[in-house]
């Protein structure tokens, strides 16, 4: 059985993603996978590019081979370099820095006024403070 890593189409019209699966040369795109191994997600800035790699070096081990896309996925991943014998094979892929957390500029007036609390039943008490004092 020839077996190739490739992409698999998801997502909506125009805005794409792809699964690294593994499956036979003769199904169809979209079609019956053995196993899936990574995702690609091309329209995020920077791309989203997450690979399996002891999967991914264990097909490219048995004989799958990777169709140029993938190829070229796997040489960013490193996992290429790896499977080649390339000691010094390393990861290039750029990873989305996180976001600062919001602070609020706390010498501006909020927006949004506090609602009132409604008196609480103190009556009672003053009476209470009314008879001690007479």
């Amino acid at each position: 059985m020839a077996v190739k890593i490739r992409l698999k189409r998801m997502g909506k019209i125009r805005a794409p993603y792809y699964r690294i699966v593994v499956a036979d040369a003769r199904t169809k795109r979209d079609g019956r996978v053995i196993e899936e191994i990574g995702i690609y997600h091309p329209t995020e800035e920077p791309s989203v590019i997450e690979v399996k790699s002891e999967r991914a070096q264990y097909w490219l081990s048995v004989g799958a081979q990777p169709t140029e896309q993938v190829a070229a996925l796997l040489k960013l991943t490193g996992d290429w370099g790896i499977f080649k014998g390339d000691k010094n094979a390393k990861s290039t892929v750029k990873v989305k820095e996180p976001k600062a957390a919001f602070v609020a500029d706390e010498k501006k007036k909020p927006v949004l006024k506090p609602k009132a609390e409604k008196p609480v039943a103190k009556a009672p008490e003053v009476a209470a403070e009314a008879t001690e004092e007479a």
